[in-house]
């Protein structure tokens, strides 16, 4: 975009003085780049952002962190993991509050990392904690892959993937108030653009695929509550807009969906904060349930903190900052629930910017 074209959006977000409009990033990585960038402080107050469940280490239930708990406690079974869900909160305790009382838990960096892990200790089993989005499942299907080619036997996953039309189906069919959807460019990468037609054909919604730059995300911003307002005032109706061109095709990485589909299949799935929404996750299929490590186990979830607004928080219902425990009780260093625990959780961004400003 020229300086010109950048201006003009800005004007326009900043001059709206209509009737009200939110609008939802269901993406983490989106909610940590508008907080970087500063997106949200250029908005008329008639203009909203709310960020939703599309932090996989927020959604996932305290009774998968529980179990992951359990396994790692297990005579010579070792849990391993990506990042920040060592830290989330279950029932009673963390991964890694579990790691330091003698649990056998690992971080790695990439799945190699645990196949190296089983190769160096074949008497040992790893387990790894396979949460995440449509982005993360061919990964999975990556290493499942390298396992059956490698006849390596001592590695199980448990676990927790979800996809994204279910719970954006869910949100429009129980009230959201949400006008219009920011959709996650890494997901879009994997699946197409056209994933998110039918739901906004069904729901009469626009959505925009968004990248991750500042001057894209900006555009798909502005796109996403202009057409709202086209809808609105002259019945244009809602579509797909592609935001994210040099990332994103409107079919998506053949490759990696037809990957995801030799190992996993649809399933019920539970959201932390949620509940279960009917076809909104992925299991591992029958023939492949050897490398499961019990994953049909989890469907509970539990508070670590009853006055903890998480739930609320994911569904767009309240700002972070409402919740009575936020920055008192409920902080990064002690997070109460799983939106203050991610860098790309509402809570904590919330929480950083705030300070910034």
């Amino acid at each position: 975009m020229t300086d010109h074209q950048i201006t003009k959006i800005k004007t326009w977000l900043a001059a709206y003085d209509g009737p009200d409009i939110s609008i939802m990033e269901v993406c983490g990585s989106h909610t940590a780049a508008i907080s970087k960038y500063g997106i949200s402080g250029l908005l008329s107050d008639k203009l909203h952002l709310i960020s939703g469940p599309g932090c996989p280490v927020c959604v996932t239930p305290t009774g998968y962190i529980d179990r992951l708990i359990a396994l790692s406690l297990e005579k010579d079974t070792t849990v391993v993991t990506f990042g920040d869900l060592i830290r989330v909160p279950g029932q009673r305790k963390s991964l890694a509050e579990a790691k330091g009382e003698g649990a056998s838990v690992e971080m790695v960096y990439a799945p190699t990392d645990i196949v190296r892990l089983a190769k160096e200790h074949p008497q040992s089993r790893f387990v790894f904690a396979a949460v995440g989005f449509e982005t993360t499942a061919p990964v999975y299907a990556m290493l499942l892959e390298q396992l059956v080619a490698e006849q390596v036997s001592n590695v199980q996953l448990l676990t927790a993937l979800k996809t994204m039309p279910p719970v954006i189906s869910w949100l429009c069919e129980h009230g959201s108030g949400i006008d219009g959807f920011l959709a996650p460019g890494h997901v879009a990468a994997v699946t197409g653009a056209d994933l998110f037609v039918p739901l906004a054909e069904k729901y009469r919604v626009p959505f925009g695929v968004a990248g991750f730059g500042a001057e894209e995300l900006l555009l798909a911003v502005y796109g996403v509550f202009y057409a709202v307002v086209q809808y609105r005032d002259r019945g244009v109706v809602p579509s797909v807009k592609n935001y994210y061109p040099s990332v994103v095709c409107a079919q998506g990485n053949q490759r990696a969906k037809e990957l995801v589909e030799k190992y996993f299949e649809p399933c019920d799935a539970l959201w932390r904060g949620i509940g279960v929404i009917e076809g909104s996750g992925r299991r591992l299929r029958a023939e492949y349930a050897c490398f499961d490590a019990g994953s049909d186990q989890l469907m509970e979830d539990h508070k670590k903190n009853p006055a903890c607004c998480c739930d609320r928080v994911l569904l767009g219902r309240v700002l972070p900052g409402e919740c009575p425990l936020f920055e008192s009780v409920c902080t990064p260093m002690n997070p109460q629930g799983a939106c203050m625990v991610s860098e790309e959780g509402s809570c904590h961004q919330y929480l950083m910017y705030h300070r910034e400003r």
